[in-house]
């Protein structure tokens, strides 16, 4: 079966849209990978002081990107991502007879459009990258890459007036956490692709399924609750164990990411006097608005965006009520991970982790 995505439309595209931006000088860039090298060196150290945890993957390595490298990155990713999916959905829709190759090349061209479009509108926005999604026996060095988008950071830089020095060393720390996340865990990353891998599984192309995911909506949206709130449009096509698989990869994602915010807050404190800005500027940033704001909603970057919010607050509620000894207990394993419910309500977290007892491992 061919790839579901016409991968190569979608990089021209996410080029064409990336291309917005006001090119760096040849100084800039210099300047830039030089204070990258620097700087993550510099947060490996701070993160593991802080968080405890220790990376065993070795000291991490930095790429200064621009936004269209940024996006090609992000394309091999993906296509490595979905090569075991497309094979899936190739076989049964032969089995089922509802393969017929002239629809499937017109739906490959529209998904790369899509895909394009949502790509290079992302690349204006992100800052850095730590890609836990690459597959180790593919190109190794390409793997295990801290990315920062040089364009966006000298942009906000200029715009706001930041500190170079210190801006490039918070947003470091808070890259080089997801690193160590992923690599000084050791169950973590393959915990999180089986999360990613259910999710791709439940993908069917009939479009019985889309119908039965509309009446959902509607049921939703009489009971006055947004179809969208939980995970963009992908929500509304995923099958029971597909949802499941949604909601459980959210609640992760919402305490990494709220990690990864709190830890950039606190390990470089003494050094980043300017942090309380960056954070404040940083907030409103990912407050879209307009056409930006549907597009969030629509692709799910607007749940993801509330992620960062809600982790925070739940490693505040876990802190206050056992300090941060009862937080490294989410480290001992999948089990003790919060669910999505107890992301939005930490006490029932806190008073499982009281109880003593272990928890069945959640399905997956």
């Amino acid at each position: 079966m061919a790839e579901m995505v016409a991968w190569d439309t979608a990089s021209l595209v996410a080029a064409r849209v990336a291309r917005q931006q006001t090119a760096l000088t040849a100084y800039e860039r210099a300047s830039l990978e030089s204070d990258f090298q620097e700087m993550t060196a510099r947060a490996e150290g701070l993160v593991e002081a802080e968080t405890g945890l220790r990376s065993l993957a070795g000291p991490a390595r930095a790429r200064v990107t621009d936004r269209a490298q940024w996006v090609q990155a992000n394309v091999a990713s993906f296509q490595r991502l979905l090569r075991p999916v497309v094979a899936r959905l190739g076989a049964r829709a032969e089995r089922a007879g509802r393969w017929n190759p002239l629809p499937a090349q017109v739906s490959r061209q529209v998904a790369g459009v899509e895909v394009g479009l949502i790509l290079g509108w992302m690349s204006g926005r992100v800052l850095g990258q730590y890609d836990q999604l690459l597959i180790e026996d593919e190109r190794p060095e390409d793997q295990d890459i801290v990315y920062y988008v040089g364009p966006n950071i000298v942009s906000l830089e200029r715009k706001y007036g930041f500190p170079p020095k210190q801006f490039r060393l918070w947003i470091a720390i808070h890259e080089v956490t997801h690193r160590v996340q992923f690599t000084g865990v050791p169950w973590l990353r393959p915990h999180f692709l089986s999360l990613v891998e259910r999710t791709l599984a439940g993908i069917d192309p009939d479009p019985r399924q889309l119908l039965a995911a509309l009446k959902r909506s509607a049921e939703s949206i009489r009971a006055g609750r947004n179809p969208l709130d939980d995970g963009g449009l992908v929500s509304l096509v995923a099958g029971p164990d597909q949802f499941a698989a949604i909601q459980e990869t959210a609640a992760l994602m919402s305490l990494l990411e709220g990690h990864g915010d709190v830890t950039m807050d606190r390990a470089g404190a003494e050094l980043i006097p300017s942090a309380p800005r960056f954070s404040r500027v940083l907030r409103e940033r990912r407050r879209q608005r307009g056409p930006a704001k549907l597009l969030a909603v629509l692709i799910g970057l607007d749940a993801k965006l509330r992620q960062y919010e809600q982790g925070e607050r739940f490693i505040a509620s876990v802190e206050a009520a056992g300090g941060p000894q009862l937080m490294t207990r989410v480290w001992e394993g999948p089990e003790w991970l919060p669910s999505w419910e107890e992301i939005r309500s930490p006490q029932r977290w806190i008073e499982r982790a009281r109880g003593g007892g272990r928890p069945a491992l959640q399905p997956g």
